[in-house]
């Protein structure tokens, strides 16, 4: 009796959260929640990349005009994975709905904010540079400066002598 009991008062209860963690907000009506954490859902048209590793997710085919869209920092992109593979699928993804530039935007920062969503997204791989996006360079070789010290000379002035132990 006491167990049929707990059921029905926590059937309501958990028949509420799950209704209320579903039900999320077209992103062309994301605007209305700024400053709330919602989730938001949508199609994701383009994937971007953008100055110093930051990557964009579009929901708009033109990225001007659109109300909404989701940033991944470079250190965050790290943790979240690889999103180009949401290029083209439909998403929820939930967190604190932020104005920025004029549009409503999204912080993706962990892997669980995409929920169902999450395992969509592969690791990125192990030699790409966020940073450059993809880009890999093994530079230039540089041979070390010298060092030089300055000694007081007699006469006050300093003189620029090297340090013999540079020298091979």
């Amino acid at each position: 009796m006491l167990a049929h009991a707990a059921r029905l008062i926590l059937l309501p209860l958990l028949l509420a959260a799950t209704a209320s963690a579903s039900e999320c907000v077209a992103f062309s009506d994301a605007h209305e929640h700024i400053g709330s954490t919602r989730c938001v859902s949508g199609k994701i048209f383009n994937v971007k990349e953008g100055t110093r590793g930051v990557t964009f997710l579009d929901f708009c085919e033109n990225f001007d005009t659109c109300p909404f869209t989701v940033v991944v920092f470079a250190d965050d992109l790290k943790h979240v994975g690889d999103v180009r593979q949401l290029k083209g699928r439909s998403i929820e993804i939930s967190g604190k709905v932020v104005q920025y530039d004029g549009r409503a935007e999204i912080v993706l920062s962990r892997p669980k904010q995409l929920g169902k969503d999450a395992i969509l997204i592969p690791p990125l791989p192990k030699n790409y540079d966020v940073e450059r996006r993809g880009n890999f360079s093994p530079g230039k070789f540089r041979a070390p400066k010298q060092k030089t010290a300055k000694i007081p000379h007699k006469q006050g002035h300093a003189v620029d002598i090297e340090d013999p132990s540079d020298n091979p």
